[in-house]
């Protein structure tokens, strides 16, 4: 058995397809074909079920899996405690941050570069849940994010701060002075909303459930800067994590009058997995960051 015909093994189990698997692993059908046959010998088993139109896993195919996932992990570590050894911080750091986290990460990734020329930043902005299946896919080395609602078993969250939904407005909107604003006073407005899979516009429905109906969204985004900007230029209100607006000119954030507006910033990684001495370097300047330090004391995560 052979670290690559594990790699190519999980592949297929992903995509289900040879074809598309050997695409992806940028090896030809036939040699993919051969070498999971050859695993199979091994292990004097079927691990995939094979005809014209599909393929499946079999009952032992299904078991392996999680087998395997722990050895090409392992074997990943392994060769990064020893790139580590060198005490030479090289190679690359993929980061995944939610959009409504990102304004909070500039600070760092600049300090970052400038102390460490010899490591290449790869910041991928995506939703929670595509960013945490790239987690635990390994496409990632961690994801800076709030909090999900939802479990993830084989993910720790440190959190970084606390934060709260707001109602983000124009610092020259009739709601701007006000220290908290209802959802009744939110509903009197136009909505300007981040799109559905994005935490804060995930939390705020959480919250609102039996009154969405009543408000009047006039559109929703992915893309949090251009959100700002037109909140800026309008009338128009928007729900976003306080941390969101940070280092935003003429934008206010007013915290909403719901039961639970507490939202956690936080590091997520993969349990028991080991950490990049570069990843760590990362947290440290992310810990000192002005950003970071506004909004709250640090967990103890270094």
């Amino acid at each position: 058995m052979e670290l690559r015909q594990i790699r190519y093994f999980l592949k297929v189990a992903e995509l289900l397809n040879f074809s598309e698997a050997s695409k992806a692993l940028f090896i030809s059908q036939s040699t993919l074909s051969q070498q999971i046959r050859q695993l199979e010998n091994e292990f004097d088993t079927i691990l995939f079920e094979r005809n014209s139109h599909e393929v499946s896993l079999t009952e032992a195919g299904e078991k392996l899996i999680s087998y395997a996932q722990k050895i090409v992990i392992d074997a990943d570590a392994c060769q990064q405690k020893m790139d580590d050894l060198k005490d030479v911080l090289t190679g690359e750091l993929n980061i995944g941050v939610t959009f409504t986290f990102s304004p909070l990460l500039t600070e760092t990734v600049l300090e970052f570069i400038k102390l460490y020329p010899n490591v290449r930043l790869n910041i991928y902005y995506k939703t929670m849940e595509e960013l945490m299946e790239m987690l635990l896919n390994r496409e990632v080395d961690f994801v800076l994010a709030f909090k999900p609602t939802r479990k993830y078993e084989r993910i720790d969250s440190h959190v970084l701060f606390s934060n709260h939904l707001s109602a983000v407005m124009s610092s020259e909107h009739p709601l701007a002075k006000k220290k908290t604003v209802s959802i009744d006073e939110l509903a009197q407005y136009d909505l300007a909303m981040p799109a559905r899979g994005l935490q804060a516009r995930n939390s705020f429905e959480d919250q609102v459930t039996s009154a969405s109906n009543n408000f009047k969204i006039r559109l929703e985004l992915n893309d949090v800067s251009i959100l700002l900007k037109l909140i800026r230029h309008s009338k128009m209100i928007t729900v976003l994590a306080e941390a969101s607006i940070h280092d935003e000119e003429g934008l206010v954030g007013v915290p909403l009058e719901t039961s639970d507006t507490d939202m956690e910033g936080c590091i997520h990684q993969i349990k028991q997995a080991y950490v990049k001495h570069s990843a760590r370097e990362f947290y440290k300047l992310l810990s000192q960051s002005r950003a970071i330090m506004k909004y709250s004391a640090l967990a103890k995560l270094l």
